[in-house]
């Protein structure tokens, strides 16, 4: 798995919390797309499953779980 094949993207959950606890995570990067316009689940590196519905801006929060996989992937 090369570093062009995975992208930060949300996890997106309805709840009271707002944007505050709002975290993105590492998921396929050919999942991305059929996920926005069909609606579809994904699973971001950490295992959670969501559906795709914003993108990261610069300086967004990354799930601590995934950016240590991620990490993991690139030293091999």
């Amino acid at each position: 798995m090369s570093s062009t094949d995975l992208l930060e993207k949300p996890d997106v959950r309805d709840s009271d919390t707002g944007d505050a606890n709002e975290v993105f995570h590492y998921v396929r990067k050919n999942k991305i797309a059929e996920s926005a316009v069909m609606g579809t689940l994904v699973e971001a590196l950490c295992g959670e499953v969501f559906p795709v519905t914003k993108s990261p801006k610069p300086g967004s929060p990354v799930c601590p779980a995934c950016k240590e996989i991620y990490e993991q992937l690139r030293k091999d």
